[in-house]
C-alpha cells in the first residue's frame, strides 16, 4: 500500500484510464438500438444536462464570486449526463446483465467527470489523499501535552533520534471567547517536537479556501511533505502548523470578520492562541513569532487579520486573495453583515486599513498563479497597497491557476522565508525570535507585475 498511496490521480496513466473507460461508458449509454432512446431520449436529456450545467456554474460564481471555467463544467456535464442516461436504459434493459452493465456504464461516467474536476482543482493529487491519507502519523492530545522538557530554541540541540517525519494532531479548538462553532483542526507538528527535550517552536496559522475544510492542506496542499522537507534539512525543526476552521462549514462564509456573522476574527486570534498555550507547551508564546496565512478565502482572511490584529499575527501568507470579504457584492456584504453600514465594514477592509495606517514590523508574501486571471489584480493591488503601508512584502507568481497545483508550490516556495521570518535560522544554527527586516526594492518572482491599465476597475466601492 505504500507506493500505492503516491500514485498521482491528476496525472499519468490513472486517468488516463479513467478517461478511456468514461467516453466508453457514456457512448454506450447514449447508443441504444431504439431508436426512441436515440432520437428522443439523448437529446432531450442532453438539454436538461446543459440546462443543469449552466444553472449550477451561475449559482456557484454568484455564491463564491468564482468564475468556473468551460472546461470544468463540461466534464461535470459528462457525468451528470451519464447518470441521467442510465435511467432509461435500465427501465428498458432487459436481463441482470445488460443492468450490471448500465449500473457500471453510469458509475464510470460519474467517475469520469468526478477525475477531470479534481484534475483541474487537484484538490486531491495522489491515491493518499483520496483516501484521507494526511501523508504524516497521527498523535493524540494526551502525546503532546506533557513533555518531560521544553527549552527555548536557542538552547536547544538535536539528539541522534530526532525523526525524519513529523506528526498530525486532530482536535477541537472551542471558540470560548469568541463563541464561534468551529470544525476540529488539524496541527502539524515536526521532528523535533519529539525529542526528549524540545524546543519552543514558531506556529503558522493556515486556513482552507470557501468552501473547504481544514484538512484540505493536507491533501491537495501536500503540507506535511512540504515541513517534513524543510525540516529534514534543518535539524527537524519546522513551524508547528496549525490547520484551523476560518469558515464553521464547508459552504460557509463568515466573512473572517468580528460581525452579525460571527466573531471569526476573534476566534482565530484569541481562542485559537490560547488553545495553543494551554494544550501545545511546545509552541511559542511570543507573537511575534506567529504567522497566518491561507489560499483563496484563507489568504483574503490572512490580509484580514494581519492588517486589524498586527500584534497578533505581524507575518502573512497571502496566497490567492481578495482585495476584501465579500458575499459575492458590497452591498450584500455590508447588509448581511454591518445591517448596512458601509462605514463600519469600509473600516476593517486591508486597503482602506493599508492606506490609512502604517505597519513597519509587518511583513508578508502575496502569492497567486500566473494563470489565477480573476484573482492577479486583486492579489497585485493588495500587494503595491501592503508596500505603500511600510510592510515588508514580496510578489511572487507560481505555475497553475485558482487550484492546488498552485497553492501547493507557494507554500513550499514560502517557507523558507517564512521560518527564517519567524526565528529558525540556517541549519544547525537556529535563532530565536522574528528577523525583522525593512522594505526592500520592489521584488518579483515567476513573473511580472501587471500594468496599471491592467488593473483598472479591481479596487472596490462602497455605497
Amino acid at each position: 500500500m505504500g507506493d500505492a498511496v503516491g500514485l498521482s490521480i491528476i496525472g499519468g496513466w490513472i486517468p488516463l484510464t479513467v478517461t478511456v473507460l468514461g467516453v466508453v461508458a457514456v457512448l454506450w449509454l447514449i447508443l441504444s438500438p431504439r431508436k426512441r432512446h436515440l432520437f428522443v431520449v439523448v437529446p432531450v436529456t442532453i438539454a436538461v444536462t446543459v440546462v443543469l450545467a449552466l444553472l449550477v456554474r451561475r449559482f456557484i460564481e454568484h455564491s463564491w464570486g468564482e468564475s468556473v471555467p468551460v472546461a470544468v463544467c463540461a466534464w461535470g456535464a459528462a457525468g451528470v449526463l451519464g447518470l441521467l442516461l442510465s435511467v432509461p436504459r435500465l427501465v428498458a434493459g432487459r436481463g441482470v446483465v445488460q443492468r450490471s452493465v448500465t449500473v457500471l456504464a453510469a458509475v464510470l461516467a460519474v467517475v469520469l467527470g468526478l477525475s477531470h474536476v479534481n484534475t483541474f482543482y487537484a484538490w486531491y493529487p495522489t491515491v493518499g489523499a483520496l483516501i484521507h491519507d494526511e501523508g504524516a502519523p497521527t498523535v493524540s492530545v494526551a502525546q503532546v501535552a506533557h513533555h518531560q522538557r521544553v527549552v527555548d530554541l536557542p538552547e536547544w540541540r538535536p539528539s541522534r533520534d530526532t525523526g525524519r517525519h513529523g506528526r498530525i494532531l486532530t482536535a477541537g479548538i472551542p471558540g470560548t471567547v469568541s463563541g464561534f462553532r468551529a470544525r476540529p483542526a488539524k496541527v502539524y507538528l515536526p521532528p523535533a517536537v519529539f525529542d526528549p527535550v524540545s524546543p519552543r517552536l514558531p506556529v503558522l496559522v493556515l486556513l482552507a479556501g470557501q468552501p473547504g475544510s481544514p484538512e484540505d492542506w493536507l491533501f491537495g496542499g501536500r503540507l506535511a511533505a512540504t515541513m517534513d522537507s524543510y525540516a529534514s534539512a534543518h535539524d527537524g525543526l519546522a513551524p508547528i502548523v496549525i490547520l484551523a476552521d476560518g469558515t464553521g462549514s464547508i459552504f460557509g462564509n463568515p466573512l473572517c470578520l468580528d460581525s452579525r456573522l460571527g466573531r471569526v476574527a476573534t476566534y482565530l486570534t484569541d481562542d485559537v492562541a490560547s488553545w495553543a498555550r494551554r494544550t501545545l507547551p511546545v509552541a511559542e508564546t511570543d507573537r511575534r513569532a506567529w504567522a497566518i496565512g491561507g489560499l483563496s478565502y484563507g489568504g483574503t482572511c490572512a490580509l484580514q487579520l494581519a492588517t486589524t490584529r498586527p500584534g497578533m499575527y505581524p507575518t502573512f501568507l497571502d496566497l490567492s486573495g481578495d482585495a476584501e470579504p465579500s458575499l459575492g457584492s458590497t452591498k450584500t456584504t455590508v447588509d448581511a453583515a454591518f445591517g448596512g453600514d458601509a462605514a463600519a465594514f469600509r473600516a476593517v477592509t486591508p486597503l482602506h486599513l493599508l492606506a490609512s495606517r502604517r505597519y513597519p514590523d509587518s511583513a508578508g508574501a502575496f502569492v497567486v498563479g500566473r494563470g489565477d486571471r480573476s484573482t492577479r489584480p486583486a492579489v497585485v493591488t493588495s500587494y503595491r497597497a501592503a508596500r505603500a503601508a511600510g510592510m515588508d512584502v514580496h510578489y511572487s507568481e507560481v505555475p497553475g491557476g485558482h487550484t492546488f497545483t498552485a497553492w501547493a508550490v507557494a507554500l513550499r516556495q514560502q517557507t523558507p522565508w517564512l521560518a527564517q521570518r519567524l526565528g529558525l535560522g540556517p541549519p544547525g544554527q537556529p535563532t530565536h525570535g522574528p528577523v525583522v527586516r525593512r522594505n526592500r526594492p520592489e521584488r518579483i518572482e515567476y513573473g511580472t507585475l501587471p500594468n496599471k491599465e491592467a488593473l483598472r476597475g479591481s479596487a472596490p466601492s462602497y455605497g
